[in-house]
């Protein structure tokens, strides 16, 4: 087996027969039926009807400051997470986006996938400072965010249009001391 199957932290937990790995262009369709889907699109700032090729392209053309993962159960993707690393005088940090398919929420997946993007943050990456953004009425992500040291730093009024309505969204951030 290859390291990629084990988590990066010695203290991390799985859910039983999850892998979690870089993703490939050959993930493309998988990744486009996962980004699809009405729950998980819900969550994130994803439009419907995205292509196996507009991901494969992204995929392909995807910039070195980018650590794309995915996390699979048996053949099928259900799960995906990113870090993008700024640059320059933000070079210390990062912004994460993720989503988990809409019939394996609530089984560990979100916490394994963001426990490894965390680890390679602080372990691998240095980075001091992780951001994201959450709309404020996903309490289950914000929880888990919270759990992993995230705190709200403020809420964007009408962040995104959402389902023919304007939604708000809290900003969270880790800072590492």
């Amino acid at each position: 087996m290859t390291q990629d199957r084990f988590p990066i932290a010695s203290d991390a937990r799985w859910p039983e027969g999850l892998i979690i790995r870089a993703r490939t262009p050959v993930d493309a369709e998988g990744i486009a039926a996962l980004h699809n889907l009405p729950g998980y699109r819900f969550g994130t700032l994803r439009t419907p009807y995205h292509s196996a090729d507009d991901i494969r392209k992204g995929i392909e053309g995807q910039h070195a400051a980018v650590t794309a993962l995915v996390a699979v159960l048996g053949e099928q993707i259900v799960g995906d997470i990113g870090l993008t690393r700024f640059a320059s005088r933000r070079a210390h940090a990062g912004s994460i986006g993720m989503g988990v398919h809409d019939r394996f929420t609530g089984r560990g997946i979100g916490r394994a996938l963001l426990g490894e993007i965390v680890s390679i943050a602080d372990n691998w990456l240095n980075l001091r400072r992780l951001e994201l953004t959450v709309y404020t009425d996903n309490a289950p992500a914000v929880a888990l965010y919270g759990r992993f040291g995230f705190a709200v730093e403020g809420t964007l009024q009408d962040f995104a249009f959402r389902d023919g309505a304007f939604v708000d969204a809290h900003t969270m951030a880790r800072v590492r001391r």
